[in-house]
């Protein structure tokens, strides 16, 4: 592929599966000349020691060749007294900064980042990959899930925009969309009539059939998403300086395309 690599630093918590996956699926696509990019470091806002998941993606990430760089949001908030994370995200964004300060990206990953970034996306192009379409819910994947079961939403998605201070509200690049009505699905959602998503949560919570097909459904969507929007940004397809004018692109017929080779 020609063209000079898009150069790009990559924020994860690491903490499981989804952040795990997102980062092996771009680096099989560099690797086998698929998306047209280099990842310069990845930065986790775990430590080694901190948790089994984010131990596993740290050293999975080096054992690529790529330097990863950490600083535990849980340490940091404890050496500045406990204070409300509100108060502290600032001056943990400025330490980041200082760490990938030698680093020449040009832009960065939010691919499994759990912390917002309001002082970063101010020094930084990021973008965030977020489990939902561009109209449907908000905040974390858990959070998009039961929303989704408690408005009997028919389909969903996931899309990719460019990180703002307004969460979850910045301009939007792509997304894909996928029905959540089919022969396996409808038996689940027959079953919950008449009940709330309360109940749901009382009853089995995260472990509930539905909830756990929906996130399966989403998931899988997500790598290949992530990948497709970094190849048309490598491309040109999408401009980023221009998302907010252009509006985004739907990668749908991609990403089902990736599924079905997969």
């Amino acid at each position: 592929m020609s063209g000079t690599p898009l150069r790009l630093g990559w924020f994860s918590t690491g903490r499981g599966e989804g952040s795990f996956g997102l980062l092996k699926a771009a680096l099989e696509a560099i690797g086998s000349g698929e998306l047209n990019a280099s990842i310069e470091f990845v930065f986790c806002n775990r430590e080694r020691g901190q948790a089994e998941g984010s131990d596993r993606f740290i050293s999975f990430a080096e054992s690529n060749g790529i330097t990863v760089v950490t600083l535990s949001s849980r340490r940091f908030r404890k050496e500045h007294g406990n204070r409300p994370w509100a108060e502290l995200r600032d001056e943990f964004d400025r330490a980041v900064l200082k760490l990938i300060e030698p680093f020449d990206v040009d832009m960065t990953v939010n691919a499994g980042y759990m912390l917002i970034a309001p002082l970063l996306c101010l020094e930084h192009l990021m973008i965030n990959l977020h489990p939902a379409l561009p109209d449907g819910p908000a905040g974390m994947w858990q959070n998009v899930i039961w929303e989704l079961i408690e408005g009997r939403a028919t389909e969903s998605g996931a899309m990719v925009h460019i990180v703002t201070e307004e969460v979850d509200g910045g301009p939007v690049l792509s997304y894909c969309r996928f029905s959540t009505r089919n022969p396996e699905l409808d038996p689940m959602w027959l079953a919950i009539e008449g009940q709330s998503v309360d109940d749901l949560k009382e009853a089995d919570g995260q472990e509930h059939p539905l909830f756990v097909r929906l996130r399966e459904m989403g998931l899988m969507r997500e790598r290949p998403l992530i990948v497709e929007t970094l190849k048309a940004i490598a491309s040109g397809r999408i401009s980023v300086e221009d998302a907010a004018k252009t509006g985004p692109i739907d990668l749908t017929d991609a990403v089902e395309s990736s599924l079905s080779m997969a």
